[in-house]
């Protein structure tokens, strides 16, 4: 429970932090809300091809507007030298991590929450019941995205490309979970039922979340001191 408490103490200040400023939310926002109003320009809303790759233009915004926000998530912390504060504090490495991993989770996932609307109202979308499978779905996908990113952001925090480095190693890891998001947001958007051989892609979330998640905290600590 102390490593919980340590480590929500690290995520809800993220959280005021950003609340306060507001900087990432607007900036992700703003970018996937314009990358949904080209792709239905770009792309007929109605035809049915464009329900086939509706999965795929949303984990597409879903991935780009995360980048942005997992940038800032320790690169905030330049300021003032407040990483190093924190790495002195009694709070262990993954403690830290997965208090970042938490804040990065809800900000995106607030993100995409607001992103639904504007999706469903441009691609006439009807979700029916599967608007809760989709939510389960969104949940594997953005733990897997946040926990891939909050980690390659600690690495590249000292580099000067970092806004370049960043995207170049996570989408690469991201692979297995992204098709998975996408074959069931694909299914789901389109109204069909899941059948059996797309109910594989969530254990392949389940695992790819739980596998990365446990690699993630053990190789924190050297990743951060080194």
């Amino acid at each position: 429970m102390s490593f919980l408490r340590q480590a929500w103490a690290v995520a809800a200040k993220d959280l005021r932090s950003e609340i306060r400023s507001k900087e990432s939310i607007n900036a992700s926002v703003a970018f996937a809300l314009v990358i949904l109003l080209l792709f239905s320009f770009a792309f007929d809303p109605t035809s049915d091809q464009v329900r086939e790759i509706a999965g795929g233009l949303l984990w597409l915004v879903f991935a780009f507007a995360g980048t942005l926000i997992l940038n800032r998530s320790f690169a905030r912390e330049l300021v003032n030298d407040c990483l190093d504060a924190l790495l002195a504090s009694p709070v262990s490495g993954a403690q830290l991590f997965l208090g970042k991993v938490i804040a990065n989770f809800l900000i995106l996932l607030a993100v995409e929450l607001a992103c639904l609307p504007v999706f469903t109202i441009f691609y006439n979308v009807h979700w029916t019941q599967s608007i809760w499978l989709l939510f389960v779905v969104m949940l594997l996908g953005n733990w897997g995205l946040t926990v891939i990113g909050t980690l390659f952001s600690a690495m590249t925090v000292n580099l000067r490309l970092r806004e370049l480095m960043l995207p170049m190693l996570v989408y690469p890891m991201m692979i297995p979970a992204l098709m998975g998001a996408i074959q069931l947001s694909s299914v789901l958007v389109s109204g069909e039922p899941l059948a059996a051989d797309n109910q594989i892609w969530f254990r392949v979330l389940v695992a790819f979340d739980v596998i990365f998640t446990l690699l993630s905290l053990a190789l924190v600590e050297t990743v951060l001191v080194g």
